[in-house]
């Protein structure tokens, strides 16, 4: 088992977190997926922790003070045996406000998304996707211009789970 850790960066004014679809990769199962900013842990990070501090600062130029932490969320782990054995650990931050972006190659595109948006009734929904020559009914968070699914989904899903109300 390969382990990694992403970044869950929420911002205000709106109440945002912060999507990032991957960059189009021969041999990456997760090439052009929506994600969050964050990868595979290095033998010089000393913990997940600094994965995913690492990771965001390659990935989208955001330099995150381990302050800004408010924990961490369940390991996750995909659900089919095609992908990579690889458990994630999401960390979810709280940045004092929308830091600017500067993308690396791995990253396509990135976008802040109010929360109000994604925990709308109507976001959160079964969808169909081609996936590797099948059909896949799928749960995800169907955004104007993409669906997050698999497990940024499940990401998502614990955390707003955590919320009240």
């Amino acid at each position: 088992m390969r382990w990694a850790a992403v970044a869950v960066l929420l911002a205000p004014a709106p109440d945002s977190l912060l999507l990032i679809r991957r960059a189009e990769r021969a041999g990456d199962p997760w090439s052009g997926h929506m994600g969050l900013p964050g990868g595979r842990r290095d033998r010089e990070d000393a913990d997940l922790l600094a994965t995913a501090l690492r990771e965001t600062r390659e990935e989208i130029g955001v330099h995150v003070a381990p302050e800004s932490l408010l924990g961490a969320l369940d390991d996750v782990a995909p659900r089919t045996p095609v992908l990579p054995p690889i458990a994630v650990r999401p960390f979810v931050f709280r940045l004092p406000e929308r830091p600017p972006l500067s993308l690396n190659h791995e990253v396509h595109s990135a976008a802040w998304v109010e929360l109000e948006t994604l925990l709308h009734p109507d976001t959160y929904r079964s969808t169909t996707i081609q996936y590797r020559d099948t059909e896949r009914v799928v749960q995800g968070y169907q955004l104007a211009d993409a669906l997050v699914w698999g497990m940024t989904e499940r990401i998502l899903y614990s955390l707003f789970a955590l919320l009240p109300g």
